[in-house]
């Protein structure tokens, strides 16, 4: 069960009018804290995004399943079990959730440590088209709002200023 406090802020990005990956990015955020914290472990960095994402589906966030050619068929089709999970908002079986747990207690930690997030964010990157990431940039520079963009510079300046000492 995710927190309160992503679903608070997911329901916030909704509000805001922001796009249901932006949502659903809470639920990434809040895995990567369970991996770090040590309650579960994940084999890569993509798989612990994978968990959050489908987290976010079932939580209600209508992140659309990816389309076919993207994604392996059997990701896919639990992606769109997931999605009508959220919708009919069902909650998942408990002994299923107990047996998730207990595997994902296995792995490793290391897919959420800065190093690994930045190398799959660069990788992910890397696959979009120039065009693609700019379109992405302006799009946030639009949602973010005044104050959001206001510390948003004031975060840059910061960072120039750290980095020039």
């Amino acid at each position: 069960m995710p927190w309160k406090t992503t679903l608070d802020r997911a329901q916030r990005d909704k509000e805001e009018g922001k796009a249901p990956s932006t949502q659903a990015g809470e639920f990434v955020r809040e895995e990567m804290e369970h991996i770090r914290r040590g309650k579960h472990g994940a084999r890569n960095t993509k798989q612990a995004i994978a968990i959050g994402l489908s987290k976010a589906r079932r939580s209600g966030v209508k992140l659309a399943p990816p389309k076919s050619g993207t994604s392996s068929e059997s990701v896919r089709k639990q992606a769109e079990r997931d999605y009508a999970k959220g919708q009919r908002h069902e909650q998942p079986l408990h002994k299923r959730s107990v047996a998730r747990e207990r595997a994902l207690k296995k792995e490793p930690h290391s897919a959420a440590s800065h190093s690994a997030l930045s190398k799959q964010s660069r990788e992910a990157a890397s696959r979009r088209s120039r065009i693609s990431r700019s379109e992405a940039a302006k799009k946030a520079a639009r949602t973010k709002g005044a104050a959001g963009r206001s510390r948003a510079a004031q975060k840059a300046a910061h960072t120039r200023q750290r980095k020039a000492a």
